[in-house]
C-alpha cells in the first residue's frame, strides 16, 4: 500500500509557463500529482471535482484574475495550501494577498538556485506541521523566511506575533533596517524574534524612510544569532541564596563571552574536532593558523629557542592570538586596539579556561 500523494493544481493563462513549471514541480521530493488550467473558472470546476493540496496560481489574468480566485478559494477550502507566482513585483499585491491568507508570494524564479529555494518552499509547505512553523513558509523558521526576503531583494515589513508577543522587522531591498520587540530595538530585538519557535507573521507595507539601526549584514547577523542560540544552550544556570550563577559545558563558549573576542577557535587534534565560535568559514583560518603554528616552530627548532608559546598579530581592522600550550592549540580574533601585551594576557587565561 503506497501513501497518498499531494495534488496540486497549477493556474495560469500562459501555456509556455504552465509546461516550464510543471516541469519545475516535477523536480519536488514528494513527487505530486500536477494538473494545469488556463482560465480561473476551469480552476474552480476542477477545485469542486477533485481533492488537492496546494493552488498555485498567477495573478494578472483576464476575465477572473488571481486575486479573484484566491477570495473564493480562502474561504471555500481553508485547508488548501495557496501559492501566488508572479512576474511583477508589487508590495501592494503583496500586502492584498496577504491578508488573503495566502501561505506564500513568489516571484517567478530566474535562476537555478531561485528554482531550487521556490521547490523547497512548495515543498515544505505540502509536509507542514500544524503545530510548528510560521505561517507562509511552514516547518521553516523565521531564520529561512528573513533570508528568503533578503535574497529575493523584497523590501516589506515583518510583523511576527508569537501569543502575547510581538515584533516587528524591516527590511529594505534585501538589506535588514531595524526590528522591535518589547522594549528592544535594532540587533537585540531582532535576535529576541528569532529566538521564537512558533507563531504566524504577515507582511506590512515597506517603509524605506524607517531609520536604519541595523547595519550588519543579513547573513553576519543570523550566523550571529544561530551561534548566540547554541552557546546558549551550552549555558547552566544555577542559583544558590538567591544568587545566580551562570557555568558553560564547553569552554570556547565561554571564550567568546570575553571582553574584546570576535571569534575563537580550538584547532583539531588528534584527540578532538575543530570547535570555533563567531566565525562562518573556521577551515580556512583554522587552516591558516596550524599552517602559522607549525612555521613559527620549525623555525624555533632550527634556532634552538625553544617551543613557540604565541604569536599576536596586530591590524587595522582587528587583532588575533595564536598559541598553544598543554590545552591545545587556539585561534583568537580581537577587536582592534587591543595591545599585544594585553593579547598575551587573555591568551594565557584562555589556555587556563580550556585546560583539559
Amino acid at each position: 500500500m503506497t501513501d497518498k500523494r499531494h495534488k496540486i493544481l497549477l493556474l495560469d493563462d500562459d501555456q509556455d509557463l504552465l509546461d516550464l513549471y510543471k516541469e519545475i514541480l516535477s523536480q519536488l521530493p514528494s513527487r505530486p500529482e500536477v494538473s494545469t488550467s488556463l482560465t480561473g473558472s476551469r480552476a474552480m470546476s476542477m477545485l469542486e471535482s477533485e481533492e488537492f493540496s496546494m493552488l498555485i496560481c498567477d495573478l494578472n489574468m483576464p476575465k477572473m484574475d488571481g486575486l479573484q480566485v484566491l477570495s473564493i478559494v480562502r474561504r471555500k477550502y481553508p485547508q488548501l495550501r495557496t501559492v501566488v507566482l508572479t512576474s511583477v513585483p508589487d508590495e501592494i499585491f503583496r500586502s492584498r494577498v496577504y491578508a488573503l491568507g495566502v501561505d506564500l508570494y513568489w516571484q517567478k524564479p530566474a535562476t537555478s538556485s531561485e528554482i531550487k529555494m521556490f521547490v523547497d518552499c512548495l515543498e515544505a509547505l505540502l509536509s507542514r506541521d500544524e503545530q510548528h512553523g510560521f505561517r507562509g513558509v511552514q516547518n521553516k523558521s523565521l531564520v529561512d523566511i528573513v533570508q528568503l526576503e533578503c535574497i529575493s531583494q523584497n523590501s516589506a515589513v515583518l510583523k511576527i506575533t508569537n501569543g502575547p508577543f510581538a515584533g516587528k522587522i524591516w527590511i529594505e531591498t534585501g538589506e535588514l533596517l531595524d526590528a522591535v520587540a518589547d522594549n528592544l530595538e535594532g540587533e537585540p530585538a531582532f535576535q529576541k524574534i528569532l529566538s521564537w519557535k512558533t507563531g504566524a507573521f504577515e507582511y506590512l507595507a515597506a517603509e524605506p524612510n524607517r531609520p536604519r539601526k541595523i547595519f550588519k549584514s543579513y547573513n553576519a547577523l543570523l550566523l550571529e544569532t544561530a551561534q548566540a542560540f547554541d552557546e546558549a544552550r551550552q549555558e547552566v544556570t544555577t542559583e544558590t541564596d538567591g544568587v545566580a550563577t551562570t557555568t558553560f559545558n564547553s569552554p570556547l563558549a565561554m571564550v567568546a563571552q570575553m571582553d574584546g573576542v570576535e571569534f575563537a577557535l580550538k584547532l583539531k587534534t588528534p584527540k578532538s574536532e575543530l570547535e570555533s565560535r563567531g566565525i562562518e568559514d573556521s577551515t580556512k583560518i583554522s587552516a591558516w593558523a596550524e599552517d602559522t603554528l607549525d612555521s613559527f616552530n620549525e623555525l624555533g627548532d632550527q634556532l634552538r629557542v625553544g617551543s613557540l608559546e604565541q604569536i599576536q598579530g596586530l591590524g587595522p581592522q582587528r587583532n588575533v592570538g595564536i598559541g598553544a600550550n598543554g590545552s591545545g592549540r587556539f585561534c583568537v580574533g580581537w577587536k582592534q586596539g587591543l595591545a599585544a601585551a594585553d593579547i598575551r594576557n587573555y591568551m594565557r587565561k584562555i589556555f587556563n579556561l580550556c585546560a583539559s
